[in-house]
């Protein structure tokens, strides 16, 4: 892919990219042989030039001894400027464009994605738990294997970083001894399936949203955006965790309390 194709991806327009990358290659130079090493009309460039100006990406440096005009481009670093004002600019939009978005429907919206990329970008977005709660069941070494321990071992550092806390489920035949162990420090509680079962695949529950992520042999990932989906998910999590057998640090805590409130009583 050109230069030119990928700041088009970036906001500018085709013509806009083609005349900003011919004045950086000529230096200063007229309108006409920046229009012509850029394959745009010359009644066309004006217009090109007048809109670059605005974005200071562009500007005027003098004449030419015939008396036309000469153009050169500003450096490249202001084409960060621009980037990361447009993006301040939807920065403050994206408040109004949610509530525009929550709004839109009460359908549920299902997001599909195949491939190592995909699952990654779903497994990111559980970090975006607009109440910093996360319910998982997981499946720790297909998780090693796809996509990885260096990236998960970020994924967690991530996590903890955002405050987003973790109640875990996980399957022991399918568990990394001390590894992503219970913690307060790593805001992680943890509790164990009975041996029985096997999980294949891992899951998070979290906002409105349950998102699933397959083993290698599958290699998808998918989001489900619904209200009473992501509560049914919750509501069998809750029953699912009661099953389960409480660690040693929850056991200790446990009997912390209930000897603190013997001494009060």
């Amino acid at each position: 892919m050109g230069i030119d194709q990928i700041l088009v991806q970036l906001g500018l327009q085709e013509t806009e990219a083609r005349f900003y990358l011919a004045a950086l290659e000529l230096g200063a130079a007229s309108v006409r042989d920046v229009a012509a090493k850029a394959g745009i009309s010359r009644t066309n460039a004006y217009d090109v030039f007048a809109r670059l100006l605005e974005q200071r990406l562009v500007m005027e440096v003098g004449a030419a001894s015939n008396k036309s005009m000469l153009v050169a481009a500003e450096p490249p670093e202001h084409l960060l400027e621009l980037f990361d004002a447009r993006r301040r600019k939807l920065d403050g939009l994206l408040p109004e464009l949610r509530s525009l978005y929550n709004r839109s429907s009460d359908k549920p919206r299902v997001r599909f994605y195949q491939g190592l990329e995909g699952i990654k970008l779903v497994l990111d977005d559980t970090l975006t738990a607009r109440d910093k709660k996360l319910l998982g069941i997981l499946s720790m070494r297909d998780l090693y294997e796809v996509p990885g321990r260096e990236w998960m071992d970020d994924l967690v550092r991530r996590r903890i970083e955002g405050g987003v806390f973790l109640r875990v489920i996980r399957s022991p035949v399918k568990d990394i001894p001390h590894v992503w162990p219970e913690s307060t420090t790593d805001l992680r509680e943890v509790r164990f399936a009975s041996r029985a079962m096997v999980f294949t695949m891992t899951s998070y529950i979290y906002d409105d949203k349950v998102a699933i992520i397959s083993s290698r042999r599958e290699n998808f990932a998918m989001t489900i955006e619904s209200e009473e989906f992501a509560m049914m998910q919750r509501n069998l999590f809750e029953m699912f965790w009661a099953c389960c057998p409480a660690t040693q640090r929850e056991n200790r805590k446990d009997n912390a309390g209930r000897l603190e409130a013997r001494a009060k009583a």
